[in-house]
């Protein structure tokens, strides 16, 4: 089963794309751009206006954290930290700082959600695999007993060890990768690279602004249409902009569509209007960023926008599944022309 909760496996099926054009009195083609798989997603990191070399050399040091982190953080990598918390029969595990920063936000993310969000789904996780060639729907009785493992209550944090309780699995792929993708802006701002774009499988960081000084633009996957087709597009500056969509990661049974976003309530794909949303907010909120992305989705456009309307710093755009926007206030969205 996939480290993500949100499982995109690759770029053409982003829920965000990069309008990079730097515009006059900049050079476009100075750029230096890598892309990996990590996190179970396709990685693209670019580095505009540096000698390419150095930016080659920052674009390598930032994968490599990628896969420092994802030995830290995946539940299905042995020996990492996740799992041996998940198979330490309650006990407490001595972890590393960033796992306890990313189960501390975790736990914040289902604290503000009333349980909406929570990071012990991992045995409902575990049950549906999108990824199958011939995925199949679990069968009811399973779902039921993973559902009553899940509690984020059952996870203590105590100095640097975390204790899990019951017989719940964590599973952090509904905030790693804004989580992570944050850390590595940071990396790369610390090492000298001023304008840049990190998209982590929809996870997209804005570092400073492109090479002529203006904002870049984010565009915005419309789900039903042809990849690369945009709704529009929104501002970024030193900002996290992070889509999660039911269109990401889905499969047809009996004649019923079955996403990825789970309900931690139920066990199983959430119903409401949304078909995605996209949150932006500070680059260093990039992790509570891509915890509220699913938040609002299990939430549905009116309650989603309610909560983000509530958290300062945070904008919301819905593309409700009759095709139509809504957004917050302070979301800037430019549309797509006709």
């Amino acid at each position: 089963m996939s480290l993500f909760f949100k499982r995109i496996v690759s770029l053409g099926l982003l829920a965000l794309l990069i309008i990079t054009q730097t515009g006059c009195g900049a050079n476009p083609e100075r750029k230096v751009s890598d892309s990996g798989f990590y996190l179970d997603t396709e990685c693209t990191i670019t580095v505009y206006d540096m000698d390419e070399s150095e930016a080659a050399g920052l674009i390598a040091g930032a994968f490599d954290l990628c896969a420092d982190y994802e030995s830290k953080l995946s539940k299905t990598i042995e020996g990492s930290d996740v799992d041996r918390i998940n198979n330490a029969g309650g006990k407490p595990v001595k972890v590393s700082e960033e796992t306890l920063d990313v189960i501390s936000l975790g736990l914040e993310a289902g604290k503000e959600s009333d349980g909406a969000f929570d990071i012990t789904v991992g045995r409902i996780t575990d049950l549906w695999d999108f990824k199958a060639e011939d995925p199949k729907v679990p069968a009811e009785k399973d779902i039921r007993e993973a559902v009553s493992t899940v509690g984020y209550e059952n996870v203590k944090i105590d100095g640097d060890t975390v204790s899990l309780g019951g017989d719940a699995k964590i599973d952090l792929g509904g905030i790693a990768k804004g989580y992570i993708s944050y850390k590595l802006a940071e990396y790369l701002e610390e090492n000298g690279a001023e304008h840049a774009i990190i998209n982590l499988g929809g996870n997209v960081v804005a570092v400073g602004t492109k090479p002529d000084g203006s904002d870049w633009k984010v565009g915005i996957q419309d789900p039903n249409a042809e990849r690369q087709t945009v709704i529009g597009s929104t501002p970024a500056k030193d900002q996290a902009v992070i889509t999660s969509g039911i269109y990401e990661r889905k499969f047809e049974k009996d004649g019923k569509i079955y996403h990825h976003i789970i309900d931690p309530e139920t066990g199983y794909p959430v119903e409401n209007d949304i078909e995605g949303v996209t949150i932006k907010c500070a680059s260093e909120d990039a992790g509570m960023c891509d915890a509220y992305s699913t938040i609002c989705l299990l939430k549905g456009s009116a309650e989603g926008k309610r909560f983000i309307e509530s958290k300062k710093g945070f904008e919301a755009l819905f593309y409700k599944k009759d095709g139509t926007v809504v957004k917050t206030d302070g979301m800037d969205f430019e549309p797509a022309e006709e």
